[in-house]
């Protein structure tokens, strides 16, 4: 499986991005058609936010919630507290921000062998799981 950073998603969904959307959309569209993505409670949460306040033409509540929808079909990683804790080993160790730490920890539970961001570095590889930049 590749875990799906929070960005990614978002441009997926959002049509101003311009190239970085269409990139993205295909990457979501092939992972999900192919039942391979997988996300977090994490990235599920920021994208709400984002797409109903962030993004320069921000969405409905509701048809936030349907984006949602849709992509919560995928495997989706429900952090614990012995996960926090985990990730902020990892965040210390290599030393990076929680966020991401969070991110690669849960990817690295749910099996993903690759996390696409644009986040850290492209080639990157941090718990098991190697850092892909879609847009690179």
């Amino acid at each position: 499986m590749d875990f799906v950073d929070t960005n990614v998603v978002i441009y997926a969904y959002d049509s101003s991005a311009g190239e970085r959307h269409e990139r993205a959309r295909e990457l979501v569209g092939r992972l999900g058609r192919d039942r391979t993505g997988a996300i977090s409670v994490q990235v599920l949460q920021e994208l709400y936010v984002t797409l109903v306040r962030k993004i320069a033409a921000p969405l409905a509540p509701r048809q936030a919630r349907e984006r949602l929808r849709a992509i919560s079909r995928w495997p989706v990683h429900a952090p614990l507290a012995a996960d926090v804790l985990a990730a902020a080993v990892l965040s210390e160790d290599h030393r990076i921000s929680f966020w991401d730490a969070m991110i690669l920890h849960s990817a690295s539970e749910l099996g993903c062998a690759r996390l696409w961001s644009e986040d850290l570095n492209d080639g990157q590889q941090i718990a098991g799981v190697i850092v892909a930049n879609p847009f690179a």
